[in-house]
């Protein structure tokens, strides 16, 4: 006999919640609610097996979306923002063969239902009217019982593809590590010692300060041997930050407002993307050109600076400006500008796990991480000649290419593995024999 389909108000009741999530008194029932985790409540509204989907957006006001829908047995209060869907018969309809339904065709039965312009809602009326396809209760039990299996079999393997991008991960760190010790590349005696590198930095720094082009600052603390962590080739040298940067600045700590339009760029760290670079596009912050040259006065960024994130859970994030976009960046981060010809080389120590553990070893712990600008220029660095940077530079270019590659094969590898659960449960709903 082939399956009918029919319609969910014709087969199951669609209470709405009854409990105001904020007023809710914890007791021993559990509490659905739009999360991930059940909260509690004292009294319970419903005993039995249901499918509990939000009757609101789950993400704010003009976009329609559902994170998550729940299968809910036994005693339970629901949330005032919900929905129980309950099967008026379990002998035809079982509650998890609905819920596995829905959730495989959330966007399509759920998203797609959502009315509304500013606070976009799901009418129960609009959920009473989604077909489904209704296989025998023997044939339901089957289903559940294949999804079941091929989600174990699905959070195995991406539990497995995690791992490899956390190897990844750790692949690019250690190429880094090795980079910032003078393992990375052959050393050549006849290049110019860092030495004398220094010394130029240190001539064009005076000659910034006597042009009155740079501020004169407190010496910074000689190196002492005991915080030398390990050796570096004989041509290299040890220095502060501070020694090779002209300024190492952020800007005065109080937030401007936002403008509506128009208005200067304000950054902060969550605009340092993953992918190493800067957005400058997506949901960005501006401000008044008033508050712009205000919070100005001690640098604007510019083309070949680094944004350095010294706040928060990006702490210890380096990214190049490679735009000449006029932009500010909040107290999250402050702006590296060095005297090193190489930027590329500077940047990729500070993107290091050596340098993130110095950040870390100098963060003062109140509600979040915070790393003082202070600190930040007595961070300890190793510098190679500089033709030796332009070497490890191009080898790095060349190493995270290839890290950048395996990651894109991995998360691949996982869209695919995803893709294919939904097809062959998709293929299953249209009572076609399927290979698994």
């Amino acid at each position: 006999m082939s399956w009918r389909t029919i319609k969910l108000g014709e087969i199951c009741k669609i209470e709405k919640g009854a409990i105001g999530i904020q007023k809710a008194v914890p007791g021993e029932y559990p509490l659905v609610v739009t999360g991930e985790e059940r909260k509690s409540h004292n009294e319970f509204q419903f005993d039995c097996e249901a499918v509990i989907v939000p009757l609101v957006s789950g993400t704010g006001h003009g976009h329609a979306s559902i994170k998550r829908i729940h299968f809910q047995s036994g005693k339970f209060a629901l949330g005032n923002i919900l929905c129980a869907i309950i099967p008026k018969d379990t002998k035809q309809l079982k509650a998890e063969y609905l819920f596995r339904f829905l959730d495989l065709n959330k966007e399509n039965e759920l998203v797609a239902r959502m009315k509304g312009m500013a606070n976009v809602t799901l009418p129960i009326k609009e959920i009473a009217q989604i077909e489904i396809p209704l296989p025998s209760i023997e044939e339901q039990s089957e289903f559940v019982e294949m999804y079941k299996d091929l989600e174990t079999k699905k959070c195995f393997l991406s539990a497995e593809l995690t791992h490899q991008l956390t190897l990844v991960k750790k692949l690019r760190q250690q190429l880094l590590q090795d980079a910032v010790q003078g393992k990375l590349v052959e050393q050549n005696a006849t290049d110019e010692p860092a030495s004398e590198l220094l010394k130029k930095i240190k001539a064009e720094k005076e000659k910034l300060i006597a042009e009155k082009k740079l501020k004169k600052e407190k010496e910074l603390p000689p190196i002492k041997r005991e915080e030398i962590p390990f050796e570096i080739p004989g041509n290299w040298e040890w220095c502060r930050l501070g020694e090779i940067c002209s300024h190492i600045s952020d800007i005065d700590h109080s937030m401007p407002k936002a403008v509506n339009s128009g208005g200067v760029k304000f950054l902060s760290a969550k605009d340092l993307l993953d992918d190493g670079t800067i957005n400058f596009t997506n949901e960005i912050k501006h401000i008044s050109e008033e508050d712009f040259l205000r919070l100005g006065r001690k640098i604007i960024p510019q083309r070949n600076d680094i944004i350095y994130s010294r706040i928060g859970a990006k702490l210890g994030k380096a990214r190049i400006v490679e735009s000449d976009e006029k932009f500010i960046v909040s107290y999250s981060c402050c702006t590296v500008r060095t005297l090193n010809p190489n930027i590329k080389y500077l940047n990729f120590l500070l993107d290091s796990g050596f340098v993130l553990k110095q950040a870390v070893g100098h963060t003062t712990m109140n509600s979040i991480p915070d790393l003082g600008i202070q600190k930040i220029k007595e961070f300890l660095i190793p510098l190679p000649p500089l033709s030796e940077q332009s070497l490890i530079v191009q080898k790095l270019d060349e190493l995270m290419q290839y890290c950048n590659e395996l990651e894109a094969s991995i998360k691949q590898s996982e869209t695919q593995n995803e893709k294919l659960l939904q097809q062959v449960l998709r293929e299953a709903l249209r009572n076609e024999p399927v290979g698994v």
